[in-house]
């Protein structure tokens, strides 16, 4: 196995099929690990400034996971890499009424990024295929055309200058009750615990038969999904720092040449 998983479109998902444990061989004090986490945030942030400087394309990061599985992790350890004053974080959660009220993708279309910027979603325009799905908040002949609508959205922001890049932060039911465990015996964690959590690890496999359908409609050649190993935290930290910084490499940004002659300027 790779040290991710690139869906091709058209490719079926099964979760089982995808080690969320795998690692490489390598552990977390070993050497190579902060050097290449390292190494791959030095590449985001030099890459990031190009991007911001040039101001014509932009990149969204789009963060999955069953609960616990490290959106607000890798955001914290992997991001910082990057400059905040051109990165939006964006958090989706449960809808107001106010966006209740009109389609599913109107609350998401306003936090696309501008061009220079890096937008990073936590949760998405996905949950609109997932949580309503597993708990049928609307019927399915609704829910069914998203995955079409959700594909023409992403179609609509790459013709747009906009990268895509999704990542599905792949952990195994025993890992999410460690993590959940973790939360209740730590005093300092327990914020992050809502009994809630337990009801939707109740409906585990409906939630593995949504994100499987998901990731298999919604891969495509524009804006293709990538299954990352994320039981062991330091793991999935290094894997998505790479692919940021490979595809901030790809998008090739480059400082804009400037309107005047440096050489003509004199400042007294």
């Amino acid at each position: 196995m790779e040290h991710f998983t690139m869906v091709r479109p058209g490719e079926k998902v099964r979760l089982e099929e995808v080690d969320p444990d795998f690692h490489e061989d390598l552990r977390r004090d070993d050497p190579s690990v902060k050097e290449r986490t390292g190494a791959a945030r030095d590449e985001m942030g030099r890459l990031q400034e190009r991007l911001y400087a040039e101001g014509r394309q932009s990149l969204l990061i789009v963060l999955q996971a069953m609960d616990t599985g490290g959106k607000d992790g890798t955001i914290k350890h992997v991001m910082r890499g990057l400059n905040p004053a051109g990165v939006c974080v964006k958090a989706f959660k449960q809808p107001s009424s106010e966006e209740l009220a009109h389609d599913f993708l109107w609350r998401i279309h306003p936090c696309v990024p501008a061009n220079g910027q890096i937008a990073v979603f936590n949760r998405s325009h996905y949950e609109d295929v997932l949580v309503v799905r597993v708990h049928e908040l609307v019927p399915e002949s609704c829910w069914r055309h998203r995955y079409d609508q959700i594909n023409e959205f992403e179609e609509l922001l790459h013709e747009t200058n906009t990268r895509i890049l999704k990542l599905y932060l792949h952990i195994s039911k025993d890992e999410q009750r460690e993590r959940l465990q973790a939360r209740l015996d730590d005093p300092e964690k327990h914020w992050k615990f809502h009994a809630a959590d337990l009801k939707e690890r109740a409906h585990w496999d409906a939630y593995v038969g949504a994100f499987e359908e998901a990731l298999t409609r919604c891969s495509t050649q524009i804006a293709p999904w990538h299954i990352i190993p994320a039981n062991r935290k330091w793991y999935r930290n290094l894997v998505v720092a790479e692919l940021v910084a490979e595809t901030l490499r790809e998008m090739a940004p480059q400082f804009p040449e400037p309107d005047f002659d440096p050489a003509d300027v004199v400042i007294e």
